[in-house]
């Protein structure tokens, strides 16, 4: 297809800094992957280099935006938003190696262009744009030029390395490759596939926020990932509080997640488990602390919430079984009671020594009513 873009002036709208922004796509463009370069530690110290052609002939999207992304968080933003819409159309799958690369422009106050080569991931981009951006306003401040060159992010050292000057557009001598036979983009092509597309991110995001009734935020953040979007929706179909849902979905359900590198395909937790602690949570079963442990051995483990419940992971509101656990809990720190009878603000940590020696089981408010009452008596 060479330089002959199949789609022009299209763009793609993100969520970064609590403002919506859109960035433009200038074109998109059909490729074919040609291989990947490996080197042995960085590319500075490798005594060779090795040519994988595994992925050799697989065909590829590139996809050229306008300069609109004015921060590495706007890079990181544009790229998850991106990813999200191919994981939609079915065009992609993140999980295998090499699925996308990056190649990023950056230019300081309108300077020269330095691109940075082949990025592997979100977050090296991320980095390497960060650096990049450092390192040219060092140069700058220092009455220096920029020079018009091609570099390659080294992750292992967190640095980018020069490759070679950067060339102009008809350096590339483009030239019609002879087994890519030329491609007719027709109106009735274009409508037809059309009918047949699915529901990408922006049209979910707007049905989330009339639907659910989630702000932007929130509504973005759980449409990003068309797994999470489809596990809150099945959620959804057994739990009405749909911004309680969201919350804990958007928080502790994705710090868990990321923090035990978890494949999301791989996970045992069901949306029936989120929705019975929910109602657990609701009707006082447990408590938020509680919930907070129970979620990531569930997460991790796939473990049933009723079982964990009936293993006594749940919340202790028998006033009789507080007030012991009070008593001790004053007797085993008799400089605490001080300080809570001279000063009322010292009853939190008691209540905290409860809460601790009962892993967090204790009502609180039952247990704030208990320490007063004990710290009453003290006083006659």
């Amino acid at each position: 297809i060479g330089l002959t873009p199949i789609a022009r002036n299209g763009y793609i709208k993100i969520y970064s800094n609590n403002k919506s922004k859109i960035v433009r796509i200038r074109r998109i463009n059909i490729e074919e992957d040609p291989g990947k370069i490996h080197y042995i530690g960085s590319i500075d110290t490798s005594p060779y280099s090795l040519v994988d052609y595994n992925r050799s002939g697989i065909a590829l999207l590139e996809i050229v935006t306008e300069p609109d992304i004015e921060s590495p968080k706007e890079a990181r933003a544009f790229l998850e938003k991106l990813i999200a819409i191919l994981e939609y159309l079915g065009a992609t799958d993140t999980s295998f190696e090499g699925a996308f690369r990056v190649d990023a422009n950056i230019s300081i106050a309108g300077g020269s262009r330095v691109e940075v080569k082949n990025i592997g991931s979100i977050k090296e981009v991320e980095k390497a744009l960060s650096y990049e951006i450092i390192r040219q306003k060092r140069i700058v401040e220092q009455g220096g030029d920029i020079k018009r060159e091609t570099r390659h992010w080294d992750g292992d050292r967190g640095v980018t390395v020069p490759l070679r000057s950067k060339e102009f557009e008809e350096d590339y001598r483009y030239f019609p490759d002879p087994d890519l036979p030329p491609m007719h983009i027709t109106e009735s092509f274009i409508e037809s596939v059309a009918k047949d597309m699915p529901e990408l991110p922006d049209a979910r995001i707007e049905r989330f926020m009339k639907q659910y009734e989630l702000d932007e935020y929130r509504a973005s953040i759980l449409v990003l990932s068309k797994w999470l979007a489809d596990f809150f929706e099945s959620c959804a179909k057994m739990y009405t509080n749909y911004k309680k849902l969201s919350d804990l979905l958007i928080t502790d359900f994705l710090r868990w997640i990321k923090e035990y590198n978890i494949d999301v395909k791989s996970l045992k937790i069901a949306p029936t488990h989120v929705v019975k602690l929910l109602q657990y949570l609701d009707q006082g079963v447990i408590s938020i602390k509680m919930l907070k442990e129970l979620l990531p051995m569930i997460i991790k483990e796939g473990l049933d919430v009723d079982t964990l419940i009936r293993e006594g992971y749940v919340k202790i509101e028998d006033e009789a079984t507080l007030e012991r656990t009070v008593i001790e809990v004053m007797n085993e720190n008799p400089r605490a009671v001080k300080d809570a009878l001279e000063n009322p603000r010292a009853v939190n940590y008691i209540v905290g020594l409860v809460m601790k020696k009962t892993k967090g089981r204790a009502d609180p408010v039952k247990t704030v009513e208990i320490v007063k009452k004990f710290l009453d008596r003290y006083r006659s």
